[in-house]
């Protein structure tokens, strides 16, 4: 055996021991309500899939038309030769979407983040960004070379504190997420302006698990609360709701062509495939044209988070219809899992460093797709599975 095998394989034998080894699980058919694993219909209760459109009839269509014109990749960054229509195309749906001047397209939202933040924060600056931030934010302000101040979960007294302590700096920037991934609540927005405004500060939202769940025709928290002109960079991704892949950021034009020179992530990138940016355009298309989408996932995820507190399961602070079942110790969670398994019920569970010491969760999340027969279905499920692991009576 190499030698680095003998050092990383004791590491993942201490990640079993602790109940966080993780491993892939093939799906064998398209995403939607219902998906095939294992030679078995399980009912999909894990995506991010949240409008149901990964697999919706227009998308595939849109993306069989651009790799038919446009073939399979761009070829090139950007910069260099990579700017295909298609792109040009996304980035002006996005921007009229969002409400803005202009947006540019990212590979993954990963990628965004990491060269957004880098790109506006230097030395003399202080990025002040929220605990459980997503782990792209967090990352992108590693990168940066400013300095990083982390204030407490959505609380707007600590985070004033510390715009007060950064007011030396040469600039301030606030990131957040609006939509808190794993735990489904929703960060006080219009607070945050308010604050950014008292102190001069920027503020950077990611709006990932937002669009197409908030607000008017599913553009976001930040158009919900009408702040389109008071948020500096709007992040999003196009592989949640809309049911695509890749990422963007929108904003001003002139804070556009600053990313297009200084974001490497995008500088150094080959361009996002045709296929994808036309599939995400014929994305927002549905999402505006179709608003009873977004009130059946609300619909759904209310119904679904009733049932589940009916049984005795405790989902946290939870706002929309990301459901946090919270188990607390790693092992109970992956057993729970488990159990929902052998009942074709597709859940996972989030364990650290995904989320938390002590807060090892499955994260719950039905769709626009599922059916009140479908979360009957769960509920019975989540009965039986709860029972058996001892989660409740």
């Amino acid at each position: 055996m190499r030698l680095l095998d003998e050092q990383i394989l004791s590491d993942l034998e201490r990640l079993r021991h602790q109940a966080l080894y993780r491993r892939m699980r093939t799906i064998e058919s398209e995403h939607g309500a219902r998906i095939d694993y294992q030679g078995r219909s399980m009912l999909m209760l894990a995506s991010n899939n949240y409008l149901g459109l990964a697999s919706h009839p227009a998308l595939k269509r849109a993306a069989i038309a651009a790799a038919e014109r446009f073939g399979t990749g761009t070829g090139a960054s950007r910069l260099i030769a990579g700017n295909l229509k298609v792109l040009d195309d996304l980035e002006a749906r996005i921007a009229q979407f969002k409400g803005v001047e202009a947006a540019l397209v990212f590979g993954s939202g990963y990628l965004a983040n990491l060269g957004t933040i880098p790109a506006l924060a230097g030395a003399q600056d202080v990025i002040l960004s929220d605990e459980l931030n997503h782990a792209s934010l967090i990352d992108g302000c590693r990168l940066a070379r400013a300095q990083v101040m982390v204030y407490r979960h959505c609380d707007c007294d600590h985070l004033k504190a510390m715009l007060k302590r950064a007011s030396g700096a040469r600039r301030r920037l606030i990131v957040t997420d609006s939509v808190f991934s794993m735990d489904g609540d929703v960060a006080p927005l219009p607070d945050i302006v308010e604050l950014a405004r008292r102190h001069d500060a920027a503020v950077m939202i990611d709006e990932a698990h937002a669009v197409g769940v908030l607000g008017p025709n599913g553009a976001g928290l930040v158009s919900a609360h009408g702040l389109e002109r008071e948020i500096d960079i709007q992040m999003g991704t196009l592989s949640k709701a809309l049911g695509s892949y890749g990422a963007y950021v929108a904003g001003s034009r002139t804070l556009i062509d600053f990313l297009i020179n200084r974001a490497r992530s995008f500088v150094f990138t080959t361009g996002l495939p045709p296929a994808s940016a036309a599939a995400a355009s014929a994305a927002i298309d549905l999402v505006e044209a179709e608003p009873e989408r977004i009130k059946r996932l609300w619909d759904n995820g209310c119904y679904l988070r009733q049932r589940l507190v009916e049984l005795g399961f405790k989902l946290g602070a939870s706002a929309t219809p990301i459901l946090p079942v919270m188990v607390g110790d790693a092992q109970p969670a992956l057993d729970l899992a488990d159990a929902l398994l052998r009942r074709n019920i597709f859940v996972l569970a989030i364990r650290p460093p995904t989320v938390p010491d002590g807060t090892a969760r499955l994260r719950v999340t039905p769709t626009a797709e599922h059916t009140r027969a479908d979360l009957e279905q769960a509920t019975a499920a989540f009965a039986a599975a709860g029972r058996e692991t001892n989660l409740i009576r």
